[in-house]
């Protein structure tokens, strides 16, 4: 008789204070990042956001040096910028799209201004892709950042560092060594990126399924990938494709080191008026392989390493902590 009065009571109270068991009860939703391919395929985006899909997909269609009115090729080469940015942008550690939107406007080295993601996304326009710069009004410009905006959607403050960048790795306190570099390229990058770079065009002829890393149609000498300490964090969180993931890698820090090193000894497009590349020359990273420098160190150091000595130079000289 006590448990039935004891349920009644408890059934009347609850029905006042739902919330009391609030802490028992399942989350009514987690987070999860979308897997644009199955959204697209689903017919689950909005137009702009469907075209911003198609664009960073299919770049090389869209903004390409073979797109049928010539005022529309923006691309230099006919790569896509999901060759880089994998999963569509959607995967961590690969310089993911997911949250980029929120961190805009910010100030930025390479131009010593804030900047817009209009103007981060013309800064791989004109370097990763070899072209041109999109007006920040330009409708495909439009459907890229409300692409990225999509892919953020929602996402929770504890998950944004793991969508930020490149995991860092442990630089070796030693130069690039480029024949080790060559033995990891053979065993693990050369079966998609073929033993001189060139890729694998993709059936169509139209773009690339696995993207060259050097040459005339890779990205040129003033991108970010050029640079062998941010090359070395992007292969060590990605590579060798659909085997490795940023926290769960196959290459060793080394191994990613040396394979980076290897990839940026060769020839690629060079992008004009390099020089002016951060105005103040202190902020430059200590492997851009192009100078001026506010340093002694010689430009064989600043592209193959050793990194360490430069970084501890800015350290002590000028109070600047960089890690790349």
């Amino acid at each position: 008789m006590a448990g039935v009065i004891f349920i009644s009571i408890f059934i009347v109270y609850y029905s006042y204070n739902p919330e009391m068991l609030q802490f028992v009860q399942p989350k009514s939703s987690i987070w999860v990042v979308k897997i644009p391919e199955e959204q697209f395929d689903a017919g689950a985006m909005d137009a702009i956001v469907k075209k911003g899909y198609q664009i960073v997909t299919e770049t090389s269609s869209w903004l390409g040096p073979s797109v049928e009115d010539p005022q529309r090729r923006f691309a230099g080469n006919n790569l896509s910028c999901s060759n880089c940015h994998l999963q569509a942008g959607a995967q961590a550690g690969s310089g993911s799209w997911v949250g980029v939107t929120d961190r805009y406007p910010q100030f930025r080295g390479r131009e010593n201004k804030i900047g817009t993601i209009e103007d981060r996304i013309n800064g791989c326009m004109e370097r990763s892709m070899n072209g041109k710069m999109l007006d920040a009004n330009d409708p495909n410009m439009m459907a890229i950042v409300s692409y990225m905006e999509w892919l953020g959607e929602g996402l929770p403050e504890e998950r944004i560092k793991e969508y930020s960048g490149y995991p860092k790795i442990v630089l070796p306190n030693v130069a690039v060594d480029l024949g080790k570099g060559k033995d990891v390229y053979t065993r693990e990058c050369m079966v998609c990126h073929g033993e001189g770079g060139q890729g694998i065009p993709k059936p169509n002829g139209v773009g690339y399924t696995y993207p060259p890393l050097w040459g005339s149609d890779s990205y040129n000498n003033g991108a970010g990938m050029h640079r062998v300490i941010t090359a070395a964090e992007f292969i060590k969180s990605n590579m060798p494709f659909l085997q490795a993931t940023w926290d769960n890698p196959k290459l060793t820090d080394e191994e990613a080191y040396n394979v980076a090193g290897y990839i940026n000894s060769f020839e690629r497009p060079e992008k004009a008026s390099l020089t002016e590349d951060f105005p103040d020359k202190k902020l430059k990273p200590v492997s851009t392989p192009y100078g001026p420098w506010t340093d002694e160190f010689p430009a064989e150091q600043h592209k193959f390493g050793p990194f360490i000595p430069i970084i501890e130079f800015y350290k002590k000289e000028f109070g600047i902590t960089k890690s790349k």
